[in-house]
């Protein structure tokens, strides 16, 4: 490889890495808006917690097309997923505020789910490859546009429906329509944004060739996390708001701990390109397990701590996961973020539901502390993962001349 080639793959394009995060940041503002929504929704038709978390399935089922994204995006210019994502989530999610029915919530967020699977197919692997050799810099400055964006949103619910109202909702749509706008111009197609989509001359198959060791205890741990985050980030308003607080406080709960995660996504992915992915995924998955629990037995303003603890702690380990998996499957880091999170989101289609039947047959106190606890059994898994990122292998050909 060319010495200003090399420079260029190890270069961090922080300017291009922070538009990404950007994107994303508008993007996960919208798809938040559905937590606090599920007060709304369970006291206007009615519905059980099966139900309202249900009502997250259909905007999760969309995920499952992540693969087929991201094998497209590995041999095209798929920068439009990222571009066109913020608008078409902001639509939909901006008219659930007047939706008539079940069914036409459950038609919104599969639109909505299609759309979000197009960005979080593509656009991790965008910010990577213009991060170089900071791949976990990159994914946390991703990772914080998702989490700044999940922070803001239960702020503006909080607020819009006591004061403006849920009819009024469709007028929300547009900064997503804005930000679409900005993003073509903001994101053109120049070779370095796009190069990296493209596969680099050997197959997902060989790649996948020696991986059982990493993959098999990473499938259990993924697990087990989802069932941690699951449980704090869709059922926290739910359960507050059950146990008599407001719907702003319940709201403004969620906030606090996504305010939070925005720090533990930052540090989390940064730290574990010094300490290792091995002992971040530790650090975020155990101080969980605890910290939920504790959550348990305390009320009132003495959550909010616990609250920003779970944030820095649970909302960490995204960042780590997600650059374990690009630097593993370098040829392909399209296809394999789409399988990563097609499963996760197919995961979390399935916990979601689980954890609200467990709240409707005893309470969803009960679901917080079996969430806590089966998480701990995952733990001793971390240690058959890698201690310490690789270097990424050089494609074929492109030594340094």
């Amino acid at each position: 490889m060319p010495i200003d080639a090399t420079r260029e793959r190890s270069d961090f394009d922080g300017g291009r890495v922070a538009t990404i995060a950007a994107s994303h940041w508008i993007h996960d503002s919208y798809t938040a808006f559905l937590a606090p929504m599920l007060i709304v929704f369970k006291e206007n038709l009615g519905l059980s917690n099966t139900e309202a978390g249900l009502l997250s399935v259909f905007m999760q089922e969309a995920s499952l097309l992540q693969p087929v994204i991201g094998g497209v995006a590995d041999r095209f210019n798929a920068r439009y997923f990222v571009i066109l994502a913020p608008m078409v989530t902001g639509i939909a999610m901006s008219f659930l505020g007047v939706a008539p029915s079940y069914l036409a919530l459950a038609i919104l967020l599969t639109i909505a789910g299609i759309s979000s699977a197009c960005m979080h197919a593509v656009g991790p692997v965008m910010a990577g490859n213009v991060s170089g050799s900071k791949l976990g810099l990159g994914m946390s400055i991703w990772m914080v546009g998702g989490e700044a964006g999940r922070f803001i949103s239960p702020l503006v619910i909080g607020a819009f429906i006591p004061l403006m109202g849920q009819q009024r909702m469709p007028w929300l749509m547009i900064g997503g329509l804005l930000t679409s706008a900005v993003l073509m111009f903001a994101l053109p197609a120049d070779k370095r944004s796009v190069s990296g989509l493209q596969a680099r001359g050997s197959s997902l198959r060989q790649e996948l060739q020696g991986k059982g060791r990493l993959l098999a205890p990473l499938l259990v741990i993924l697990v087990f996390q989802i069932i941690q985050s699951v449980t704090l980030v869709t059922y926290l308003p739910v359960l507050l708001h059950d146990e008599g607080e407001s719907f702003w406080l319940a709201s403004v709960s969620l906030s606090v701990l996504q305010a939070a995660g925005v720090a533990g996504a930052f540090f989390g992915g940064t730290l574990s390109d010094r300490l290792g992915r091995r002992l971040m995924i530790f650090l975020s998955i155990l101080p969980t397990a605890i910290l939920m629990l504790a959550f348990l037995t305390v009320s009132g303003w003495a959550r909010f701590p616990l609250l920003v603890l779970l944030g820095l702690t649970s909302l960490s380990v995204t960042p780590v996961v997600m650059a374990l998996i690009q630097e593993n499957f370098p040829n392909n880091r399209a296809l394999a973020n789409g399988f990563y999170m097609a499963l996760s989101f197919g995961i979390r289609a399935i916990v979601i539901v689980i954890v609200g039947r467990v709240g409707d047959l005893f309470s969803l106190r009960t679901a917080f502390a079996v969430a806590a606890v089966v998480s701990l059994l995952s733990t001793p898994l971390v240690f058959w993962l890698p201690a310490k990122p690789r270097e990424e292998p050089q494609p074929p050909g492109t030594a340094a001349r």
